[in-house]
């Protein structure tokens, strides 16, 4: 609690600016209700270092107008912020970023943010069912039970935030669907709020399949992990082509999430930080040289997306 104590911050002057900086937004944030974690401290650290602390404190402690409070859920960083102001604004809203980040997950609860209120009449949740490494047709069952381990952590992030009760009720009365990817073809979603999720293993004809699918008064966000691709070799990734393809037309929000978003366990961005180090290391023992091709260009073009939003 603030009981009007003091700190003393000693060190060298800008990284004691930076610290002191700190403390005030995670004082601010305490000041409106907020109860700061040390994941909270470490984000805001790392943010500083990069971007600075504007108004930190407002994004720890203050919940998303769209989301209803019953969830209990807000953005934990600056992007999250801005991922969910984005899923307001636009349509449709593409997220990338690595594992943990939240995508699914503010996605979610946005998506049942909107059917509680009542600004659409259900939810499609849906995903590609890739064999990550196995086999699906070696899975028992028929063919729901072979797809509904793939669907799992959809089930799981509703879960997290409501009742088994109610998602059965809502379920049972098809206000929420959970389908594979498969199944959307041939539709027309009026009045839905839609989310694709793993959509790094899409295929470019199932992307334009899946974002024409919306009808009246939809809403769609695409979520992905352009790092854990298990499209066949050669086959290339329909969210890839979507970010490149749609980076300019209005009305649809593009949001790339990084590693200092991630707020699962802390050695989940520490896992994140090793494969990165040891895929740029890779690279350049394939590559020794340098290049200036393609990838250099969508990494740029993703990071000035990221401002536009």
């Amino acid at each position: 609690m603030d009981r009007g104590a003091k700190v003393v911050v000693i060190g060298d002057e800008a990284d004691a600016s930076l610290v002191g900086n700190v403390l005030v937004e995670m004082l601010s944030a305490v000041r409106k209700g907020h109860t700061p974690t040390m994941a909270d401290f470490s984000y805001a650290l790392g943010e500083a270092r990069e971007e600075g602390v504007p108004d930190l404190g407002v994004v720890l402690a203050q919940a998303p107008g769209g989301l209803r409070r019953e969830l209990g859920v807000k953005a934990r960083t600056v992007l999250q912020k801005r991922y969910l102001d984005a899923i307001a604004k636009y349509d449709i809203t593409v997220a990338i970023g690595p594992a943990g980040t939240g995508k699914t997950y503010l996605a979610m609860a946005a998506a049942l943010s909107a059917l509680l209120n009542k600004q659409v009449s259900r939810l499609v949740l849906t995903r590609p069912a890739v064999e990550a490494g196995e086999n699906l047709g070696f899975l028992p069952g028929d063919l729901e039970e072979k797809v509904n381990p793939y669907l799992r952590p959809l089930y799981d992030a509703l879960h997290s935030m409501l009742d088994l009760e109610r998602v059965r009720r809502l379920v049972d009365r098809q206000a929420i669907e959970v389908a594979p990817l498969a199944f959307m073809r041939g539709r027309t979603l009026d009045h839905a709020f839609v989310i694709l999720d793993e959509a790094q293993n899409t295929t470019t004809e199932q992307m334009l399949m899946f974002l024409t699918r919306l009808g009246t008064g939809s809403r769609a966000v695409v979520t992905g992990d352009v790092t854990q691709i298990d499209l066949p070799k050669g086959t290339k990734s329909g969210l890839i082509d979507a970010q490149r393809i749609l980076a300019r037309t209005q009305g649809i929000g593009i949001v790339r999430l990084s590693k200092r978003d991630v707020v699962r366990h802390p050695l989940v961005q520490k896992i994140v930080d090793a494969y990165e180090a040891d895929t740029s290391d890779s690279a350049q023992r394939t590559n020794p040289i340098g290049s200036n091709g393609e990838s250099d260009t969508d990494t740029q073009t993703c990071v000035q997306e990221e401002g536009d939003v």
